[in-house]
């Protein structure tokens, strides 16, 4: 597959499908190259249109919507952002002649829980916790029954936790059912109804390719390890580099390789590694962008992963990417509902030397909602790690 000359060549346009947090620090990397940015999401002042040249604000999952304001903008690049979105109208715009990154049909896979661990564990051969796909009330049930509790429902299409239930009894497995698909991501009707597995350490492996002649290099960052409370299902903190014993690293390495070759494109892939504490070393999820727990590349890298992602899409190379620092990342979490809420705490932070905040702008919190992260360096990840705590119990958002 030839992937074509670099675009800065002759055009300078990308546009965002989705517009959160990874979003808005992708626009400031294209920008910085001197690149167009069209921010599209389903609420207005989503962070990424702080900072785009322009915006518009429409249902994600219209799939006739995305195809007019392609087809009207015209971007040399199409980035989806998020998994809430018309992936069969990405296979449409690529088939008529639109880059869509990495590739529609990666972005569509990813997306779909389901068709990602029928490619991961049945085409691939991946290892992943012990599974079951059930799309009615009576297939969940024997599937729990033969997992056993506690076990996982996942709706189909979900990200960051969201739909994902715990069931811990049979009592529970119809109201878990409706749970998982009522807070599903998009549409979809089916569940993976999963092992519980207990976790000792979770990785992201940043995985990307980019164009070399007319073929693609696929490269890794070191890995990233990051953890959860138990029962949340979105990350809290994660640091750089990991902590794991290099057998464990250069089997994540692979299992990453594989997949993300497998799905192929450019750009960058997150792909989640879970390390069980009887020791197994397991394939979770993949999303086909920039990682929520990749955000610590902002000051561990010499090249961050939404810069890569960026250089992918406009045919240019990544080389290398080095790690500069040991450094840690941790969410700052909104406390209570709130339009414009209040952000405090910020004199006190940033007397912590080696510490820098950065808040995402999203016009209204929820309890739980990710609204900014603390990003700490230090000559440890365990100093970095202790300074990015000490710095977010510090910031509290009203």
């Amino acid at each position: 597959m030839s992937f074509g000359p670099p675009l800065l060549e002759d055009s300078r346009k990308i546009m965002l499908l989705g517009s959160g947090e990874l979003g808005k620090e992708m626009a400031i990397e294209a920008q910085r190259m001197g690149v167009e940015v069209i921010a599209v999401d389903r609420y207005d002042m989503a962070p990424a249109i702080h900072v785009a040249h322009r915006r518009y604000v429409v249902n994600m999952m219209d799939g006739n919507a995305i195809k007019a304001l392609v087809r009207r903008e015209s971007p040399d690049a199409i980035i989806a952002e998020i998994e809430a979105i018309n992936t069969d109208a990405l296979l449409d715009l690529e088939e008529e002649g639109f880059r869509v990154m990495p590739n529609a049909r990666a972005v569509k896979v990813c997306m779909n829980r389901v068709e990602l661990r029928r490619l991961a564990a049945e085409e691939l051969q991946l290892p992943t916790a012990r599974y079951f796909f059930a799309e009615d009330f009576e297939d969940v049930k024997k599937a729990c029954m033969d997992l056993g509790f506690p076990c996982l429902l996942k709706p189909e299409m979900s990200s960051s936790g969201h739909g994902h239930v715990l069931i811990s009894k049979y009592e529970d497995v119809e109201r878990g059912f409706k749970d998982a698909l009522t807070h599903a991501r998009g549409g979809g009707r089916k569940v993976v109804v999963e092992e519980y597995v207990r976790i000792d350490r979770e990785l992201t492996v940043l995985t990307y390719r980019y164009p070399q002649g007319n073929n693609a290099v696929t490269a890794t960052i070191p890995p990233i390890e990051h953890q959860r409370p138990e029962g949340i299902y979105h990350y809290v903190e994660s640091w750089h580099p990991s902590t794991v014993s290099n057998d464990i690293i250069e089997r994540a390495r692979e299992y990453a390789i594989k997949l993300v070759n497998k799905l192929g494109g450019l750009g960058i892939y997150g792909v989640e590694i879970l390390i069980t504490r009887d020791g197994r070393v397991l394939f979770s999820e993949a999303s086909p962008r920039p990682h929520d727990t990749g955000l610590v590349t902002l000051v561990s890298t010499d090249i961050n992963e939404f810069q890569i992602h960026v250089r992918s899409a406009l045919g240019l190379p990544t080389p290398e990417v080095k790690l500069v620092t040991p450094a840690a990342a941790h969410v700052i979490l909104a406390e209570t509902e709130a339009w414009a809420p209040r952000i405090t705490g910020l004199e006190e932070t940033l007397r912590i030397p080696g510490v820098q905040v950065r808040l995402f702008g999203k016009p209204f919190a929820y309890r739980h909602r990710r609204m900014g992260i603390v990003l700490a360096t230090g000559n440890t990840v365990e100093e970095a790690r202790e300074k990015a705590r000490l710095a977010v119990s510090l910031i509290k958002v009203r």
